[in-house]
């Protein structure tokens, strides 16, 4: 008997520990939603300040992207306004060049240039003033001064060519940001339905503005580039002329 004593507070024991579990469980259930709960506020908690940080760096994207566009916009009125046939070489100082040439009054010619203020004026200008020397000379002098002419007429342009070049990559950081967002708003429990909403807007938006800002100034570069040369061309055309006649006529 005395042996069979703890076999049977043992069994007792076991069986009381069976009826107990159920009670156990239920009495944790409490505590296991406590903590799941928890968990799912900090998710939420986590989700929350990423959306936070998303919303930061989507206002930084759009913004840099709007500046981008202010300054495309600002360079290509600017260069459109500059590169008018009429400022570069205006049609008065072209009736004045072959009127007073005849007549050789170049001093006239020279008043005429200074009023008209414009870079095919200050080469004829240029020209005038080194009479001097020889053709060749003069040529020569007057082709270094050309460039720098041209170099001042396509001073606007490399703002445009970094920007057809910037707009685009610009973009697609927008669209990579925006993809992160959507795929950490995927990885949270219980996200809500507008950060994959506003994941997909920065990317779409980001890469919208990319190309409206890339296409019109690359269209504008490349207009510009055309009609400077053209512009060149002729003010290259109308100074031989000049020399030309002027050099002709002393011998």
């Amino acid at each position: 008997m005395t042996e069979l004593i703890p076999r049977h507070l043992l069994s007792l024991l076991f069986a009381a520990s069976l009826l107990a579990m159920p009670f156990c469980a239920n009495s944790d259930e409490p505590n296991a939603t406590a903590i799941s709960s928890q968990a799912g506020n900090l998710h939420l908690g986590e989700a929350e300040k990423n959306n936070g940080g998303s919303s930061s760096m989507k206002t930084f994207i759009i913004a840099l992207l709007i500046l981008l566009s202010v300054i495309s916009v600002t360079f290509i009125i600017e260069r459109g306004l500059a590169l008018r046939s009429k400022n570069v070489i205006p049609a008065e100082l072209r009736n004045a060049q072959q009127q007073l040439q005849d007549t050789d009054d170049l001093s006239a010619l020279k008043k005429y240039c200074e009023h008209y203020e414009s870079p095919y004026g200050r080469l004829l200008t240029y020209a005038i003033d080194h009479r001097h020397l020889s053709r060749q000379e003069n040529a020569e002098s007057l082709q270094t001064r050309a460039r720098h002419e041209i170099a001042q007429l396509e001073r606007g342009l490399v703002v445009l060519e970094i920007t057809t070049g910037i707009a685009p990559l610009l973009g697609l950081v927008g669209t990579i940001f925006g993809l992160i967002t959507l795929f950490q708003a995927m990885g949270v429990t219980g996200a809500d339905q507008s950060q994959f909403a506003d994941g997909i807007s920065i990317a779409l938006q980001a890469t919208l503005l990319g190309l409206m800002i890339a296409i019109p100034s690359l269209t504008a570069w490349s207009l510009y580039s055309k009609r400077i040369e053209m512009l060149a061309v002729e003010i290259e055309s109308h100074c031989d002329e000049f020399l030309r006649k002027h050099y002709g006529r002393k011998a």
